[in-house]
């Protein structure tokens, strides 16, 4: 048996158990393949991630990212969450921003006030959504064609695909077929009307995974390729709030900028565990 450190933390919150948990193994590099993916089948969150030494010279560490039932190049939570905890460690960078290595590759990583912020990772595919797939969709969320007033692949590792509703009531009144959804990974938003909504952010957003029958509460990759793809389409300003797990019961905030050619998708990430982990 292997005694490591061990931290939970609430990612995409300012207030405890009002965003999306992560758990973080730190100097993980004695542990083996399959041991990381049984780890992460047990916490059962939805990731699980693994701090590792780089493997080169422009990284400052090594993420690898497990889900319940397999590993992830990259997610968006994950990051800032790993993030925050290296950094509690007292680790510095050597750059003017953290770099992370993952599995899709080298992502910035920027402290911005209390917020951490990634730089937004390309996308792996983008494009129109096929029609069969706008009708999966459709039959997935139980509403009608024409409720999705936008669609979009925003595949950024993950395998996002996108849409669209008209107004933050509709997108709240979701209830998923996830057997009709496939093996489709959703995202949706939809804008929200400072008349009716407020103004503390300017859309709604939720994310459904149908592989796994949940909703995600804060979901960072999500976040990442619907920023690219809205403020590329004119469909959102260059700097934004987005709010996420409202039908769960979470506060999640997720803030975007865009900053030259970079999009910044950034949050903030609390510690609410700490200890010694033995496997």
């Amino acid at each position: 048996m292997s005694t490591f450190s061990f931290q939970q933390v609430d990612v995409f919150t300012g207030k405890r158990l009002k965003g999306n948990p992560l758990a973080v193994v730190i100097g993980a590099d004695g542990l083996s393949d399959d041991a990381m993916a049984a780890l992460a089948n047990w916490t059962n969150l939805s990731e699980t991630t693994f701090l590792l030494k780089p493997t080169t010279a422009e990284a400052d560490y090594r993420l690898r990212i497990f889900t319940p039932s397999g590993e992830l190049p990259f997610a968006g939570h994950p990051t800032l969450g790993s993030c925050h905890v290296w950094l509690s460690l007292g680790s510095t960078a050597k750059q003017a921003h953290v770099v992370q290595e993952c599995g899709a590759g080298l992502v910035r990583i920027k402290l911005d006030g209390s917020r951490l912020a990634f730089a937004a990772p390309p996308l792996r595919r983008t494009g129109d959504v096929e029609s069969d797939i706008l009708d999966q969709i459709a039959r997935g969320l139980q509403i009608r064609w024409d409720a999705i007033t936008a669609s979009q692949w925003i595949d950024n590792g993950p395998g996002w695909v996108a849409v669209m509703l008209a107004s933050r009531a509709e997108i709240l009144a979701l209830r998923p077929d996830y057997p009709a959804l496939g093996t489709l990974k959703l995202g949706v938003v939809a804008p929200w009307d400072p008349s009716r909504d407020g103004k503390d952010a300017s859309f709604e957003v939720r994310a459904f995974v149908s592989d796994r029958s949940t909703e995600d509460p804060v979901t960072g990759s999500l976040n990442a390729g619907l920023a690219q793809w809205l403020i590329a389409a004119g469909l959102a300003p260059d700097a934004y709030t987005a709010s996420q797990g409202t039908v769960l019961g979470r506060e999640g905030r997720i803030y975007v900028e865009r900053d030259a050619d970079d999009i910044w998708i950034g949050g903030e990430t609390l510690t609410c565990i700490e200890g010694k982990l033995t496997i």
